[in-house]
């Protein structure tokens, strides 16, 4: 049980034999919260919790990523063990002090005392910016004004993961809050290896792996030389088949497919591991080829692919559209404007309030030429069109200068590599085409890292197969003046901070190359609206003349909005929104309230 204030979260772990085989680790991660830490009952009909809240299945991303790189292999690849469950609940919450990183560090210190190998422990912190301070876990009202909502994980020696939204913060401030939160994170960690030390289960005793050093260098010695030449296919799809027939040439001429109804032969190596060792080869193969400075479609570490963007690709009924084409990453998007009656409600355990604006992100089956069951959003889904969201919130007008309800719809029609920041550069294009007068244009990019010892790469607008065989994703988007949503997930068990200093000057340069090339489509909002969106005027009124407005029981207003085919709400501060699906019938309300 990890408490901060009167907030408090409980995290149990365990581990039993795999269910399903062993092609990948079988970590779970679920987070629950109990409407009851906060004194309330679920909403709706059922009281009961359902299925995981957005905020929830956020959470269970922020507690995975740091960790799951943090298991040797002897663990991760021996089925009898290493199907892993980490469990959080939240018992308490004072509303002021967020249970998500609570449950991030619960989660380490119960890995840690357990007796499953862990290599550990992590701290997790928060870290907020306000009038140029850095604040330690900000409370959710400091939240509100700060600048910079920063979720950062590490070791006692480096960061390991870091999750922020930003109000175009710049890069030095924001490799300053980094290296405060790991000042934290140290202090976090000390505290859990005290804990260790006196209610720690002694570690399971795991087999070494398999040494397959003999075969596995056998077979480079005869076929790397192949891979290098076959990671050089130009295209995905065509670099992909190259490289799955040579591979299969190679298993055909190392342990040749028996013929049928005759068994295998004993001296042969089983095709199985054969294919496992030759893939680990071509992994090899591609980071070599980047540490030499050859990445596999052509480009210098710095280059960012071709970038095309198209506006209005969809019939004027879709209040804004863009096509963005970076390489072969596309994201066609779709924007809606709405009314208040569109806003998302959110009901959590704090403070029931509305979202204007929303970004969702769709990664179907057939953007990589594969073939999986639509069951809705997947976790994957959900956290990148969050951290998209991020991105833009920090860039959209205030309710005041634009009382419209957005929606955004990314769907990724191709993908190799960085589609979450292709969301990000399309939503800005579809914003621009719907009208919305956005404070500043924003990009996004995704940098990855390669590191061998002391010979390192840091890659610009990574492929997928990049992101897949590097030790690093790293996506920061963010306008010319500085960064409004940043992630890095990380595969090696930490990053120094001059290491995230040279990524994020990086990142900036290309970030500015993307927005000028995306700007080329459209280079600002348009002047007006759809024709097919709702027109809204809002204006103001002295509150003691509502009661006069609204009438006895409801029946001015409601008059008002039968003969002008309105809807019209008023708050307290006097303030009157008027919605219509016409300006006239607008205009004519208007004239009826003022008069």
């Amino acid at each position: 049980m990890v408490r901060y204030g009167d907030t408090q979260v409980f995290t149990a772990v365990t581990s039993s034999s795999a269910r399903f085989g062993m092609s990948f680790f079988p970590l779970t991660v679920d987070y629950r919260e109990k409407t009851t830490a906060a004194g309330k009952f679920p909403g709706g009909f059922i009281k009961r919790e359902g299925r995981p809240t957005t905020k929830e299945i956020l959470t269970c991303r922020l507690i995975d990523r740091p960790i799951r790189p943090m298991f040797p292999d002897n663990y991760t690849k021996n089925s009898a063990v290493a199907d892993t469950s980490v469990a959080a609940q939240v018992f308490s919450v004072d509303q002021e002090n967020d249970p998500d990183v609570l449950a991030g560090i619960a989660a380490s210190a119960a890995l840690s005392v357990s007796d499953i190998p862990f290599l550990g422990p992590l701290g997790t912190v928060r870290i907020g910016l306000i009038e140029d301070e850095l604040i330690v876990f900000p409370t959710h009202e400091q939240l509100k004004e700060s600048k910079l909502d920063l979720v950062v994980a590490g070791t006692m020696e480096a960061v390991t993961m870091v999750e922020c939204g930003a109000k175009e913060v710049s890069e030095e401030k924001v490799i300053e809050a980094i290296a405060k939160a790991h000042e934290v994170i140290c202090e976090i960690v000390e505290m859990q290896n005290e804990l260790v030390a006196q209610a720690g289960k002694p570690k399971m005793e795991l087999e070494d792996l398999p040494d397959h050093s003999e075969q596995t260098a056998e077979l480079k010695s005869k076929y790397f030389d192949g891979f290098r030449e076959k990671l050089l296919t130009e295209g995905k799809h065509a670099r992909s088949g190259a490289v799955s027939e040579y591979i299969s040439a190679c298993m055909d001429e190392v342990s040749p497919e028996p013929e049928e109804g005759a068994e295998a032969d004993p001296s042969l190596p089983e095709r199985d591991l054969v294919k496992k060792l030759l893939r680990g080869l071509s992994e090899e193969a591609e980071r070599e080829l980047i540490l030499s400075g050859t990445r596999t479609d052509g480009r210098s570490t710095t280059d960012i692919r071709d970038i095309q963007g198209e506006v209005g690709v969809l019939p004027r009924q879709v209040h804004g559209s863009a096509l963005f084409t970076r390489g072969e990453t596309q994201s066609l998007v779709s924007v809606a404007l709405g009314t208040g009656k569109d806003q998302q409600i959110v009901d959590g355990l704090g403070e029931e309030y509305r979202e204007r604006f929303t970004l969702h992100y769709n990664f179907p089956a057939f953007c990589v030429g594969e073939s999986w069951p639509n069951r809705g959003p997947k976790r994957r889904e959900i956290g990148h069109g969050n951290l998209a969201q991020r991105a833009l919130a920090a860039i959209m007008p205030e309710e005041e200068d634009f009382p419209y309800t957005v929606r955004i719809v990314s769907d990724i029609t191709e993908s190799n590599g960085s589609s979450s920041m292709a969301s990000v550069c399309g939503g800005v294009l579809g914003l621009m085409d719907a009208g919305v007068k956005i404070r500043q244009p924003v990009a996004g990019i995704a940098m990855g890292l390669v590191k061998d010892g002391d010979n390192i790469a840091i890659l610009s607008d990574i492929l997928g197969s990049e992101d897949h065989n590097g030790d690093m994703d790293f996506k920061v988007a963010g306008t010319q003046f500085g960064i409004t949503a940043l992630q890095m997930d990380i595969k090696i068990t930490g990053v120094s901070q001059e290491l995230l200093g040279q990524a994020l000057e990086q990142a900036k340069a290309g970030r500015i190359h993307i927005l000028k090339e995306m700007l080329k489509a459209l280079n600002k909002p348009r002047a007006e609206i759809s024709p097919y969106a709702p027109r809204i005027i809002q204006i103001r009124i002295d509150p003691e003349k509502i009661g006069l407005i609204i009438g006895p029981g409801g029946k001015m207003i409601k008059s008002i909005q039968e003969e002008t085919g309105t809807t019209i709400e008023i708050e307290n501060d006097g303030v009157v929104t008027i919605w219509s699906t016409d300006m006239d019938g607008a205009q004519g309300a208007q004239a009826k309230i003022e008069a």
